[in-house]
């Protein structure tokens, strides 16, 4: 396994060429029936219909020999059997596993990485025994009665993941549990989300891998002192998820600990415990292995070679063509499902943290694109906003829906003979193909250009298991893309700095000694910020 700069890969110059005059959807005839049905992939209960992408059978080869010869699923493998692929060559790094798939190969008799996968077990295991300790009345509040609600304090991969599938798989809650976040460490966050709970009847879970992550703390530290405002033991209630003797790792301030191993990133951890203590106790241990279920048998598609049969790979090879070759800087994720309205959020993390980067594998600058911008809402809200710029703009914009066939809850009504949700997701089919085709018009104002590449990925329902595989299409379109550019998609250096910028001049503001803010002088940009900034 060799890891190659994107732009010495043969194919690259082939798909350089064939990208000066791309497929036209604009022409007349484009999208034939032949068409529609032959540029189909299908994974796990989804079909991604691409013929509204510039591409032909040319484009789509000279894509399935870029992914063999950068040996794409090769290093996705390599990545599920344990290899260090969170490294720098040459360089301090943290030269880690990458190992979040283990979460969810629990169902294999022979798991890539037994050792990790042993590990996932032992946790769900755990996470299991409280569970039913908490259903059958073992663990209660200090007056006998069941816990309802769970709040999750955390930053980053430990709250948009679990938040978003929190909301994706409401409609499957047991009765009566539901779950609060707490993020921002803004403490207008915390006031408004605590305001309006019954304290006595809740659970905190505090997600920290170090123990150490300053929002987190802050807020852990802020709620705590609401519950013994209110004349409660905050060890009888709170939870922790964070690395095996960390500062959290303590029995004595927690009711329980889950562990997070290091070779899971936070933005890739939600099926381990950082979503696995939140949403079993919202939705009950076995719809929550339904999510895992989901997420493996992705994580199984996309070990497949042909991108036809293998989604992750499809999207990632498909999102390269555009925004190496045709120069697209953006890519906004549209779901057609309300449920879905924080998984465009995720993605942003996932996908721009992951594959934010500018240096490659061994160091060196790199001399091509890597990760684009990555946004997206709901429609049809969406709609009624932003689809202005992304038909008629000057910047072009690809677009991946996202819908369902069925809706979640099966509440529907017919006006005009036809349900709610058909005409949802005719409102996707429509905005797929209006943007793909465009429309001449005498009058310039009503005329649209066309050549708008985007593509459809529709599954039947949105399940807890759809959710899972959906979770996992999108991980693993992340990891293809930064093989093949060659970068380490599993660090995340770029938040750093502005942590310890933040140190100082909190530091400053403590009135900390001048040496430890490392300030030389009242001219300083520090110094000068806090009292621009009317805080000093």
């Amino acid at each position: 396994m060799e890891f190659i700069d994107f732009s010495a890969l043969r194919a690259v110059q082939t798909l350089k060429g064939l990208a000066r005059k791309p497929y036209s959807l604009a022409q007349q005839k484009a999208l034939t029936a032949k068409r529609i049905h032959r540029y189909r992939g299908h994974s796990c209960g989804f079909d991604l219909l691409y013929a509204t992408q510039r591409v032909d059978e040319t484009t789509m080869e000279g894509l399935q020999n870029l992914a063999a010869e950068a040996e794409l699923v090769d290093k996705f493998k390599a990545m599920k059997s344990g290899a260090v692929l969170n490294t720098i060559s040459g360089h301090e790094s943290e030269n880690r596993q990458v190992l979040h798939t283990a979460c969810r190969d629990i169902f294999s008799t022979e798991p890539l990485a037994p050792g990790a996968t042993a590990q996932a077990k032992e946790q769900l295991g755990k996470l299991q025994s409280f569970l039913n300790d908490l259903q059958n009345g073992t663990i209660t509040n200090s007056a006998g009665q069941h816990f309802t609600t769970i709040i999750q304090v955390g930053i980053g991969g430990s709250d948009l993941g679990p938040r978003a599938l929190y909301y994706a798989l409401r409609r499957y809650a047991l009765p009566g549990r539901k779950a609060l976040f707490i993020a921002n460490v803004d403490p207008d966050d915390a006031a408004a989300v605590l305001g309006g709970v019954d304290l006595t009847r809740t659970l905190v879970v505090v997600v920290s891998k170090s123990g150490s992550t300053l929002e987190t703390l802050t807020n852990e530290e802020l709620v705590r002192q609401r519950f013994v405002a209110a004349g409660l033991e905050p060890s009888r209630h709170f939870l922790a998820v964070t690395g095996a003797g960390s500062p959290m790792d303590d029995p004595a301030k927690y009711l329980a600990s889950f562990y997070l191993y290091d070779y899971i990133g936070g933005r890739y951890s939600v099926t381990s415990m950082v979503g696995g203590v939140l949403l079993g106790f919202v939705l009950g241990y076995d719809v929550f292995l339904d999510v895992l279920r989901g997420a493996n048998a992705m994580d199984e598609a996309a070990e497949e070679q042909s991108l036809v049969k293998n989604l992750p790979l499809l999207m990632a090879l498909l999102g390269i063509w555009n925004h190496n070759f045709l120069g697209y800087a953006t890519l906004a994720v549209l779901p057609y499902s309300q449920a879905l309205i924080r998984f465009p959020a995720h993605l942003q993390q996932c996908d721009m943290e992951s594959n934010g980067k500018s240096i490659t594998r061994h160091g060196n600058p790199v001399q091509w694109l890597t990760g684009p911008v990555v946004w997206g809402e709901p429609g049809t809200n969406g709609q009624h906003a932003f689809y202005q710029l992304l038909h008629q703009g000057t910047e072009i914009v690809p677009i991946e829906f996202i819908g369902f066939r069925q809706s979640q809850y099966r509440e529907d009504s017919r006006l005009q003979g036809t349900t709610s949700q058909q005409k949802l997701v005719a409102n996707m089919l429509a905005q797929s193909l209006a943007l793909a085709q465009g429309k001449d018009h005498r009058n310039p104002n009503r005329k649209f250009a066309g050549n708008r590449p985007n593509s459809v990925l529709i599954g039947e329902q949105l399940t807890p298991y759809a959710m899972g595989a959906l979770l996992a299409l999108y991980e693993n379109k992340i990891a293809f893309q930064g093989f093949c550019w060659n970068i380490n998609s599993f660090d995340q250096e770029g938040v750093q700095l502005g942590k310890r910028m933040a140190t100082q001049i909190l530091a400053g503001l403590k009135g900390s000694a001048r040496s430890s803010l490392d300030i030389s002088s009242d001219n300083a940009p520090e110094t000068s910020l806090l009292s621009v900034a009317g805080m000093k």
